[in-house]
């Protein structure tokens, strides 16, 4: 077992990585959070390799936060290695001024800002980040600390849809030393980050005290990465799309699934198309469930089914064209900004046309 642990990780290990997350769509582009360290050089480098494989490509994508006098130097040394290895590499800034107080959270709000709105600016669905079990095993370990729900037991998600773009963490049963194995094999350098030694930090501190968590404690990542694909097929399935930011819901095909994954499919639509930060509020979402699942009253229309759900109208209509009855999501009047983007999962795959900022 520990010998699997330091073998460099290859195409075909990276691709069982990458299958969890499918469907992806034809000629697949990647953007890869880079920071010059190990961690990221080596999911820049394989999903270089994926993408090319399928006639797709990867974008370095380099985040300097302006907090050090050397960091501009070392974000222009993580584009050069990228370029060495036929990536192309952009660096983000992180300009104005910076807080006081809560710098690392400050930092990390900004980077993730910085990252979705160069993905949406490019066009670009899927957003990879390089955390691995380690960073697992440690985040686990300070939400234990902070005494946090099942839920913040789990630890990261390994897919997290936001209306903009999909952000992927395939590493997350991958070690640390596995992914410096990868690195030495193809004799490339990395940069460490100062910040990860740096007692300032909770996270370093406990690289420094020793992490010492279950080894199946981490595995909620991996299970999440697994029951999400099936929300991604399930959401190809039955869901289509019209103009404006409009969904339909295929009301059969809707019902026949299970309730947990109705109520996540359901959940990430009305976050996208409604342009909210956070999902609708677990008893208003098991309520709009049973209502799209509930028998036809045949005393009302159409319309006297309608209903609202944070931020979105829900109408149970005939779609033209097709037989059944779908539920169409729209957003509510005056409650959308711009152009509202469907989550990445909820795309047509396949198609060579097909795009989420349509």
């Amino acid at each position: 077992m520990i010998a699997r642990q330091t073998q460099p990780l290859d195409a075909g290990a990276f691709a069982r990585l990458m299958a969890p997350f499918e469907p992806f769509e034809t000629s697949p582009i990647l953007a890869v959070a880079v920071s010059g360290g190990r961690d990221s050089l080596a999911l820049a480098l394989l999903s270089h390799g994926w993408a090319a494989a399928r006639d797709g490509r990867a974008v370095g994508l380099i985040v300097d936060h302006g907090l050090r006098a050397e960091s501009a130097a070392e974000a222009a040394a993580a584009k050069e290695v990228l370029a060495r290895h036929g990536i192309d590499g952009a660096i983000l800034t992180w300009s104005g001024e910076k807080p006081r107080a809560g710098l690392q959270e400050a930092a990390r709000t900004a980077r993730y800002r910085l990252l979705r709105d160069e993905c949406r600016r490019r066009g670009i669905l899927h957003l990879l980040l390089a955390h691995h079990a380690d960073d697992q095993a440690e985040t686990v370990a300070m939400r234990l600390a902070r005494r946090s729900g099942p839920d913040g037991l789990a630890g990261m998600a390994a897919l997290v849809d936001h209306p903009e773009v999909r952000l992927l963490r395939p590493l997350l049963d991958v070690s640390r030393a596995r992914l410096t194995a990868t690195l030495l094999a193809r004799g490339v350098q990395w940069l460490d980050d100062p910040s990860n030694v740096d007692p300032r930090f909770e996270r370093a501190r406990l690289r420094a005290n020793g992490c010492l968590v279950p080894a199946n404690s981490a595995d909620g990542g991996v299970e999440r990465s697994v029951r999400d694909g099936k929300l991604a097929r399930a959401a190809v399935d039955m869901l289509a799309f019209g103009p404006a930011g409009t969904a339909a819901i295929d009301r059969t095909g809707f019902a026949r699934l299970g309730r947990d994954l109705q109520a996540k499919l359901l959940s990430r639509l009305i976050q996208a198309v409604g342009g909210r930060e956070y999902p609708p509020r677990r008893e208003r979402l098991a309520r709009a469930v049973g209502r799209l699942c509930a028998p036809l009253d045949r005393g009302k229309s159409g319309k006297g089914q309608d209903f609202t759900l944070s931020g979105c109208k829900l109408m149970l209509r005939r779609v033209p064209d097709r037989r059944q009855l779908h539920w169409i999501v729209r957003p509510e009047h005056g409650r959308n900004v711009s152009q509202p983007l469907i989550p990445a999962a909820f795309f047509a795959c396949g198609s060579p046309t097909a795009s989420h900022l349509e």
